[in-house]
């Protein structure tokens, strides 16, 4: 125990502490929010705050021990908390920048006029901050919008501050550091405090899936941009020098990439080099105090990094990219890198208009803090005129089993794409090696940029899978699940045990805590459905439901898989001779930043949008009306009528295997079920049918159409340079 006693260090709210040079300190009559911490700060009345424990921090036999009391934990975030009348009044000025006609549309704020409108009060940053250095942790800034607080301290001080300890992991052979029980504040805090958004070093998963050795055809069709380009309809936009011109994305990354030389020869040798653009890699630092964000390197996620930036290249050509990461510490690198950029907006040199994430965690490790800190970020980030897109993920509906050969946590989404402000990404694959037509969309011989796509091809959800009934009905399987269904046959069982699929699912646990760890349960509930989360098919379950939209994500079981230049020798390919060689894969990390390119042309010829998904949803409500549209139908392919803006995909799922008792339906004796609504009956997990669904929300897209649409209404184009300190 300190020497100090509790008593010595209660902290009254109303103390005038100066907010001091390592703040943002935003001049304090330009405020406009009322105090929400009423009460004095008694450190003897205590809250939990709940659901912000790994799991892994509750399973005994990984923990070794308390960490030594003098370990320094550098950088946590401490997330804030507005009013209910703050965030209603936000939620408000979102849905006005949104609308057409009103006074404030498209009227995007600064990071300071948002923390002046919208973060916490002056007396309210000056109490939490006098109360964390009351128990002797560093406080290096507060952000531009008043939401976070970066700190520093040993591990005693945040024993002490937060009574919980940190204790050192090794699960399954690798070390971890994380806090063994939730952390707890003085009551009088809780009104301005949501949590801490990471006390752990447990890091997110890239949604990113190379090819397989194995697949169902026994011909490829490897996509290259100028496929995509054919398929989604992006050609007419580029005729008409519609390409990003003056658009910059940002992709917030966990790494930098191997070589920024990888980026222009996949543009060089696939079609792109008569578009002008620049790759660029920063590491944002705050706007003020102590720098947060140090350059990561080269690190595990670098294939993730060129992927994503060769890939927003494709649907954007001439858009710049700007690579955004940060070193992770006790928070994940990208959020970082993402809050400090957002938190860096002028009038004169705003945040680029599009972003794109393509990593995840489920919501129930995520932890309520953490959780809060993606939502409040993104809500951030529209309100500046940001429009944020993120992968659904790749483990189909169970979204704690990402990697794993089977379902075993249940019906789950990630934290990082289930938020009301961001549009989420989900994956398709091609459905001509299913119907047996592949002749009729694929020409025998590439051209010089090695495309072969002659059309936009039928598509069905991605789903590597034994779980997938397409799958199952290929091999002459009836269904997939019992005794003698596909994932107890000898193909299925050897090739198809798999989570792998695009992700999809209503949130279920973004608040509250998981009464069964990892699993959706007990008080956890999701995020509420956006008022403009509506289209036929979209359910009436009161929560956030994922993906928005989707684009092909495949690894290839059906024969269709993505390239990329990638020169790691760590990931053992060069981008030497012919394509077929190079490195290439599948997962929504593909889709996420091709999704954002295309928005990006929308931000070209309209200006930026912010949240897309009010004007997505609209189009599709017109599109689908009350019984779906027979002409957008994508398993009609190149029939498809020429003025669909979306492809409704029909046909197929994006159920996995599973095990155990969590929606996992099983009526054979052998280990592997599938997932379902239902354990004593089969309600797939979920299928794909006409309108929105959870296997590709909305369907994919014909570009031209989207872009061009009138739904957009304009606002000017704004080139962006990094800011440099």
């Amino acid at each position: 125990m300190n020497d100090k006693s509790v008593a010595s260090r209660t902290v009254l709210f109303a103390l005038t502490l100066a907010l001091g040079p390592l703040a943002c300190a935003p001049d304090p009559s330009g405020n406009h929010v009322a105090p929400v911490i009423t009460d004095r700060i008694d450190e003897a009345a205590l809250v939990t705050l709940a659901g912000n424990t790994r799991p892994e921090a509750l399973t005994p036999e990984y923990d070794l021990g308390r960490i030594e009391d003098g370990f320094m934990a550098q950088h946590l975030l401490l997330q804030l908390s507005r009013s209910d009348a703050s965030e209603h009044e936000l939620e408000t000025r979102i849905s006005e920048l949104q609308t057409p006609g009103s006074p404030r549309y498209h009227q995007w704020m600064t990071a300071e006029e948002y923390g002046n409108e919208f973060g916490l009060a002056d007396s309210d940053l000056a109490a939490v901050r006098g109360w964390l250095e009351s128990h002797g942790l560093h406080v290096g800034h507060i952000n531009t919008a008043r939401t976070l607080i970066d700190f520093s301290g040993t591990a005693a001080q945040l024993r002490e501050a937060f009574h919980t300890e940190l204790h050192q992991l090794n699960v399954n052979g690798a070390r971890h550091i994380a806090n063994i029980s939730d952390p707890q504040i003085p009551a009088a805090l809780q009104p301005a405090v949501a949590g801490v958004v990471s006390m752990h070093d447990f890091r997110p998963s890239a949604h990113v899936m190379p090819k397989p050795a194995y697949t169902v055809s026994s011909t490829q069709q490897i996509v290259a941009p100028e496929d995509f380009q054919t398929i989604y309809n992006l050609g007419p936009l580029f005729t008409a020098g519609v390409s990003g011109q003056l658009q910059t994305i940002v992709i917030i990354e966990d790494s930098d990439v191997y070589s920024t030389g990888d980026w222009q020869t996949f543009r060089t040798k696939l079609g792109m080099s008569s578009y002008t653009a620049n790759f660029t890699q920063v590491h944002p630092a705050p706007a003020s105090g102590d720098n947060n964000c140090l350059p990561p390197g080269v690190a595990g996620a670098s294939f993730e990094a060129i992927i994503d930036a060769e890939w927003a290249s494709a649907s954007a050509p001439s858009a710049n990219i700007v690579l955004a990461s940060c070193s992770d510490g006790f928070t994940f690198g990208g959020l970082v890198a993402l809050n400090n950029m957002l938190n860096t907006s002028t009038t004169a040199n705003p945040m680029p208009g599009i972003v794109s994430i393509s990593y995840g965690e489920c919501e129930s490790n995520n932890g309520a803090a953490s959780n809060a800190a993606y939502k409040t970020a993104y809500q951030q980030a529209v309100a500046e005129g940001v429009s944020v897109f993120v992968s659904s993920g790749d483990s189909g509906a169970a979204g704690c089993d990402q990697n794993r050969t089977a379902g075993t946590h249940g019906i789950s989404v990630s934290a990082f794409t289930s938020t009301p402000y961001n549009v989420s990404v989900g994956g398709t694959d091609f459905g001509d090696t299913f119907a047996r037509t592949s002749s009729t969309y694929w020409a025998s011989h590439n051209t010089a940029t090695f495309g072969s796509a002659l059309s936009y091809v039928p598509e069905i959800p991605w789903n590597n899978s034994c779980g997938s009934q397409l799958l199952s009905s290929y091999f002459d399987f009836q269904v997939p699940y019992g005794d003698n269904g596909f994932c107890a046959s000898s193909t299925g069982a050897a090739n198809f045990l798999s989570t792998g699929a695009g992700s999809g699912g209503p949130s279920g646990c973004a608040t509250g805590q998981a009464s069964q760890q990892s699993i959706v349960s007990g008080p956890c509930r999701g995020w509420a459905k956006p008022a403009w989360q509506v289209a036929l098919g979209v359910p009436n379950d009161g929560v956030r439901d994922i993906p928005d939209v989707s684009l092909f994500a495949a690894t290839g079981y059906w024969g269709h898989y993505l390239l990329a230049c990638d020169t790691n020798p760590a990931d053992g390919y060069t981008c030497n001779g012919a394509p077929s060689g190079w490195a290439g894969g599948g997962g929504t990390s593909f889709a996420a930043p091709a999704m954002a390119g295309i928005q990006a042309l929308v931000n070209q010829k309209w200006g930026r949008q912010g949240n897309p998904n009010p004007t997505y949803y609209k189009l599709a409500a017109t599109e689908f009306g009350t019984a779906g549209s027979a002409e957008c139908n994508s398993t009609k392919g190149k029939a498809v009528a020429s003025t669909c803006i979306f492809n409704d995909v029909t046909q197929g799922d994006i159920n996995v295997n599973c095990t155990g008792p969590n929606s996992c339906f099983n009526p054979g004796t052998g280990a592997q079920g599938v997932l379902s609504t239902s354990t004593s009956g089969f309600g797939s997990a979920y299928g794909a049918h006409t309108g929105w669904d959870f296997a590709t929300g909305l369907g994919s897209v014909n570009a031209t159409n989207l872009v061009n649409s009138t739904a957009w209404s304009a606002t000017p184009a704004i080139s962006w340079t990094p800011p440099h300190r």
